[in-house]
């Protein structure tokens, strides 16, 4: 189900170069499909809406839009014990994010130049959540909670509709809980189309965040620079560093927990121990007997998942920052001394009892995390990603005049003497 391979310097990266391939892979079948359906709903919005919401999700609800008390009453409808864990894991949530707001803020010099930057949310974002069977209430909080804080100031979602048309309840209560705004019966290429160039019914966006499938994220890519997107996320990934005090056990079941998202998801276990390699295996092959997506999951081990024994701990780090994955556990004696050494990774998780689900829920941290090596430039979701920011300049007469002959060099410098003529017809005699 998963190989063993001891690294060398040639045979890790083999198998790693192969793993960064199947990211880099496109699907150019895709992109026509989703590119015809992006110009259809331009150009005929809510019709070519509602007819790829029949064509693809089986029946078009009889109101697009959620009325606000069915949203507010979905909780009634759920498990009373999930939508405790639900406000439980959104306290946490926005007690994490509250910490990453940022102030406006000026400063002022003894010659009158008064500089600073305005940081305000976003007026309005699209939040993508998938529905039927894959319906992640989890990512209504991680997305929607920093958006609020941020201050935006209107949260759009669509979802697919369920089957027979209605909305699922899980995802209604979420997002009451973490502060929606409006929700629309919509899903797939054409529901994030909409978001982008507004239709009669869905007002249009600035920004669009939220996983979905290949065609979402097909969709998300080909509207970069229409609206602002979250990130292009590929397929899940994990990689664990292992000493020899990890307990096999507690691996093995953090790399199915990834593996069974996707059959391309990657689960990587770098150690310096071969007996923990071997009784990793062993645990993942009873594990994964009891397991709901065992095809899915012995599928991605298969082809994307190997446990690499590496010499030292610091060979072993260094393989990680080269792959800098989207989730990074450290299951070593004294896993705190790894964090500065760890540079490239989406979030990591510190020792025995941190494992990758512990953030995807609860924890409080954004499970919105860069994949496909691209941690090594971008960051996970936050406040950040919600807000925009303005500089300004205000400089007195005195205070130009003291740096006008330098700013004046540097605009005859570059050749743009219409620049410098804007600061010299100021002080001509």
């Amino acid at each position: 189900m998963i190989s063993i391979i001891k690294a060398d310097g040639k045979t890790e990266v083999e198998f790693l170069n192969m793993v960064e391939e199947r990211n880099r892979s496109s699907n150019d079948n895709v992109s026509a499909i989703v590119k015809d359906i992006i110009e259809n709903v331009r150009q005929n919005g809510d019709k070519a809406v509602r007819e790829y919401t029949i064509k693809f999700d089986g029946k078009a609800p009889e109101s697009v839009e959620v009325p606000r008390a069915e949203i507010e009453s979905a909780a009634a409808k759920c498990d009373p014990a999930f939508i405790e864990t639900l406000e439980k894991a959104a306290a946490n949530i926005r007690d994490f994010h509250q910490r990453q707001k940022q102030q406006s803020w000026l400063t002022t010099k003894e010659n009158g130049v008064i500089m600073g930057q305005r940081i305000r949310g976003l007026a309005r974002v699209g939040l993508y959540v998938p529905g039927g069977t894959a319906a992640y209430p989890s990512s209504v909080l991680m997305n929607a909670i920093p958006a609020k804080i941020a201050g935006v100031k209107e949260l759009i979602m669509v979802t697919p509709p369920l089957k027979d048309g209605r909305p699922n309840p899980d995802i209604m209560a979420a997002a009451a809980i973490a502060g929606v705004d409006r929700v629309f019966l919509m899903g797939g290429a054409q529901a994030v189309a909409a978001l982008a160039y507004g239709t009669e019914i869905v007002p249009k966006v600035d920004k669009i965040v939220g996983p979905g499938n290949i065609f979402v994220a097909t969709a998300k890519k080909l509207l970069y620079g229409v609206v602002d997107i979250d990130m292009i996320a590929g397929p899940s990934e994990i990689l664990v560093l292992a000493d020899e005090s990890a307990d096999p056990k507690f691996l093995a079941a953090d790399l199915m927990s990834q593996a069974e998202h996707d059959r391309l998801a990657s689960a990587i276990l770098v150690t310096t121990s071969q007996d923990i390699a071997d009784r990793t295996v062993a645990e993942l092959e009873r594990q994964v007997q009891t397991l709901s997506r065992r095809e899915i999951i012995e599928e991605s081990l298969t082809n994307y998942g190997v446990i690499i024994v590496c010499d030292t701990m610091d060979k072993a780090v260094e393989m990680a920052n080269d792959l800098a994955p989207e989730h990074l556990e450290v299951c070593c004696n004294n896993p705190l001394e790894y964090v500065g050494k760890l540079d490239n990774a989406g979030s990591v998780f510190l020792g025995n009892y941190s494992p990758e689900p512990l953030g995807d829920y609860f924890a409080g941290p954004n499970h919105v995390l860069p994949t496909s090596g691209t941690a090594r430039f971008f960051s996970p979701l936050s406040v950040d990603s919600f807000v925009k920011k303005s500089s300004f300049i205000y400089y007195t007469d005195s205070a130009l005049r003291e740096d006008k002959d330098d700013i004046i060099r540097f605009a005859n410098t570059e050749g743009l003497t219409a620049h410098a003529n804007s600061i010299i017809v100021r002080y001509e005699e």
